[in-house]
């Protein structure tokens, strides 16, 4: 596995922490069966058009990077180029990536094995045509920074109920792991993993009529929307 060479005084605070030299562009992708391509959305073509000339056939471009669509990465990189796009989220990091990937009309079912496979290692990916990667962008890529949002919201009603902030934190933080293991293991609608919690007249109904009042499964569902909407924006050329 290879990196290519960062830039001015970024290269020369990295550079220290690297068992190797960094490589250029062009030394990555020669010889490279699979090129992951993780830099900002303005700067994939402008990369892409720099490898082009030593893109082997047999390479598959993989771009992680939102708003960049595979007719765009095809007119850098030429129209032959296989590639797979997918849009993976920051808990990657941790091993717990929700992602999603479609397939550029030159990828064959064999680049999508290996593009699952990657992926997999690092949490669970899923196949959708392109023109549901806005969605997957609005949902899950966009999706951890609304439950860390949740997550401190709740740690701040603990606290304001008279828990210490580390106790309230980590509670939070676990009972948002924890609800979310109980829906991918036992296969239940939420809804009725809710029901299970809200007995008669008691403390979690008390507190759902709140959330219900202030309106936050509306506003998380627009939360979704708007961050989709976006995403199609970028991909149709607007401003990064």
């Amino acid at each position: 596995m290879h990196a290519c060479r960062a830039r001015g005084a970024r290269r020369q605070a990295r550079q220290p922490t690297l068992t190797a030299p960094p490589l250029s562009s062009r030394q990555v992708v020669q010889g490279s069966d699979i090129v992951i391509v993780a830099v900002k959305p303005q700067y994939v073509a402008v990369v892409l058009a720099e490898v082009r000339p030593v893109l082997a056939d047999g390479t598959v471009i993989v771009s992680i990077a939102a708003g960049v669509t595979v007719a765009a990465m095809a007119d850098a990189a030429g129209a032959g180029a296989r590639i797979v796009r997918v849009m993976p989220n920051t808990p990657c990091l941790v091993g717990e990536t929700a992602a999603a990937m479609c397939l550029g009309g030159a990828a064959t079912e064999g680049d999508a094995g290996d593009v699952r496979a990657l992926f997999s290692a690092v949490g669970v990916i899923h196949r959708v045509d392109e023109r549901l990667l806005s969605a997957v962008t609005g949902l899950s890529g966009s999706g951890p920074a609304y439950i860390f949002l949740a997550i401190e919201a709740l740690a701040d009603g603990g606290v304001r109920a008279g828990l210490p902030r580390d106790v309230a934190l980590a509670l939070s933080a676990q009972t948002v792991a924890g609800a979310a293991r109980m829906v991918l293991d036992t296969g239940k609608h939420p809804g009725a993993l809710k029901d299970m919690v809200t007995s008669p007249a008691g403390t979690t109904i008390a507190g759902v009529h709140e959330l219900e009042r202030a309106g936050v499964r509306a506003a998380f569902m627009n939360a979704v929307v708007a961050a989709a909407a976006r995403a199609d924006e970028l991909a149709r050329g607007g401003a990064f």
